[in-house]
């Protein structure tokens, strides 16, 4: 009798792209990604994004959380959570996200958009002038 894998590899899996290996196309997952490729197309992540230093991505990146040791070249890059830069880092996009970290030595060239999901604090009221 054969048995059935009822594992569910989606919540715990890895996709990794090897050094050495290129990629073209565009990229949707749900689970971790490490590119230490180059991947030439637009990904989409609802988890973490890691481009080592060897790696190269070309195309708008959509995830919730990215750290970035290699090199993107973006037009626009959405990070839901946080964006990592890590000194090795070469950044060219326009980045709008929740959180920024930034390593010196790390090379960034474009525009950041910060989101505030903090409650607004109220100001006090100021006298009136006659």
């Amino acid at each position: 009798m054969k048995e059935t894998d009822t594992r569910d590899f989606g919540a715990s899996a890895v996709n990794v792209i090897a050094q050495g290996t290129q990629l073209q196309g565009n990229m949707v997952t749900s689970s971790d990604c490490r590119i230490d490729g180059a991947l030439r197309g637009n990904i989409e992540s609802k988890a973490k994004i890691i481009v080592g230093r060897s790696g190269v991505v070309e195309g708008n990146i959509k995830c919730a959380n990215i750290e970035i040791e290699g090199s993107v070249k973006a037009e626009s890059l959405l990070v839901t959570e946080l964006i990592s830069l890590k000194a090795t880092a070469n950044l060219i996009g326009n980045i709008e996200t929740g959180k920024i970290a930034i390593e010196p030595g790390a090379e960034f060239s474009g525009n950041c958009k910060m989101r505030n999901n903090r409650p607004v604090a109220p100001q006090a009221a100021q006298p009136e002038r006659k």
